[in-house]
């Protein structure tokens, strides 16, 4: 048996949470087509016969601009150090820019004390052969020495039972973690925090998103099985908060109505979800108002 953690990097909506959705089997990390959709650490779990991968989702790596911003790097260059295996994923591009130049320097800083690199291509079913493949690869440079290079599709699965047999092989032999049966380490209250924000981003334009926040005030169990969720949604400017709450509350309400839908596929019961819209003004770079909605500030 081999257990441990794998942390998956990239820049800003390269696809690790879709990636790391798609090896588990199941939906726990949040995706949208707009950056900065993660931003905290989201552990999962795979487990099979060979042992555990415990799998650790990042904020995507960007050169920050606000004390929130640089609270998700530190997160993702604290996980770094912690994990048995780096996963960095990218994707095709024409040539590499400033936020990848930036992961890379990162890596060359760890990578003689840090964990084993395995470097992974998304889209590799947009790809034409092999041998572009190699070119992309090679459009990265030559300043990291990964142990394997491999292409993936985060989207159709293509390559990805593979990298779970090359992240095992680099697993050190040990017990389980976690009961087989675990998928995540994220209490409900956060997951539902986290597909609240996720349905906002998907249904938001993109001047609202980055300037949002989703808080669970109170999250409970009835005695008929079902749960109560009250979250607020927190937004810069009041601009946004009618944007965010739309015509005669329409926004809002398909926000609800489709965080509730994911909310009662997780849980399995009955989910009365209650959203309420309050604007917290420069939040993003207030310390306070940050650590108050469950990041950890201390290393700021």
């Amino acid at each position: 048996m081999r257990s441990g953690y794998a942390a998956i990097i990239g820049k800003p909506n390269v696809g690790k949470s879709t990636l790391m959705n798609r090896m588990i089997g199941q939906k726990i990390a949040i995706t949208s087509p707009k950056p900065q959709t993660t931003r905290s650490r989201i552990e999962t779990v795979y487990t099979d016969e060979r042992g555990q991968i415990v799998f650790l989702d990042t904020p995507g790596i960007h050169r920050a601009k606000t004390k929130l911003g640089r609270y998700m790097d530190d997160v993702a260059e604290g996980t770094l150090k912690e994990a048995d295996v780096i996963v960095w994923l990218a994707e095709p591009v024409s040539s590499v820019g400033d936020e990848e130049a930036h992961i890379i320097e990162l890596l060359k800083r760890i990578e003689k004390s840090g964990p084993p690199l395995i470097f992974v291509m998304n889209k590799a079913d947009k790809l034409k052969d092999e041998k572009e493949l190699s070119r992309l690869f090679s459009l990265y440079g030559t300043e990291l020495s990964p142990i394997k290079r491999m292409g993936v599709s985060a989207k159709t699965g293509e390559g990805v039972e593979e990298l779970l047999s090359e992240i095992f092989a680099l697993l050190p032999e040990g017990p389980l973690f976690y009961d087989e049966d675990t998928v995540t380490t994220i209490p409900m209250r956060t997951l539902a925090e986290e597909l609240i924000r996720e349905k906002a981003l998907r249904l938001l334009s993109d001047e609202v998103p980055h300037g949002i926040a989703v808080v669970v005030e109170e999250y409970k169990e009835r005695p008929d099985g079902s749960i109560f969720i009250n979250a607020d949604i927190i937004c810069e400017r009041d601009s946004h908060k009618g944007m965010i709450i739309g015509k005669g509350g329409q926004m809002l309400k398909r926000i609800g109505m489709a965080a509730r839908k994911d909310l009662e596929q997780e849980t399995e019961t009955k989910v009365d979800l209650r959203l309420f819209v309050k604007v917290r003004k420069g939040w993003r770079d207030d310390q306070g108002f940050i650590r108050s909605f469950g990041y950890d500030m201390r290393k700021l």
